[in-house]
């Protein structure tokens, strides 16, 4: 897998963004971290290409995005469907989730991100 140059900046944001997740980011961060979800190895506020992504799956490129109330706004909805495409040009598959999703519907999220990455042992 490529690496990508970061700037320092970048760098220190995305750590202290990792120490600052929200309530929803944590929810999902304690249900995949350690390779808790059939041994896939994720990453959180990782630096890709200028961008720092919520989380990520390395080994099958596979961006995660948990969007808040925020996102739903037709600006950030254009800006992150330009920064999706850029990280797709990339080799990148972005999937995105709501909060609430996150907080209700947790199983049915790590369902779906093991049959988009081509997981099916779990049926």
């Amino acid at each position: 897998m490529p690496h990508y140059d970061v700037r320092d900046a970048n760098r220190a944001h995305a750590r202290r963004m990792r120490r600052t997740l929200t309530p929803a980011e944590l929810k999902f961060w304690n249900a995949v971290r350690a390779h808790r979800l059939m041994g896939l190895s994720f990453r959180r506020q990782m630096p890709i290409a200028g961008y720092i992504v919520d989380f990520a799956c390395p080994d099958h490129k596979l961006i995660i995005e948990i969007d808040g109330v925020g996102h739903s706004f037709d600006r950030r909805i254009r800006s992150d469907g330009e920064r999706d495409r850029r990280l797709g040009s990339l080799g990148w598959r972005v999937v995105r989730y709501s909060n609430d999703e996150i907080y209700n519907r947790l199983d049915d999220v790590c369902m779906h991100l093991l049959r988009t990455i081509g997981i099916h042992e779990f049926d």
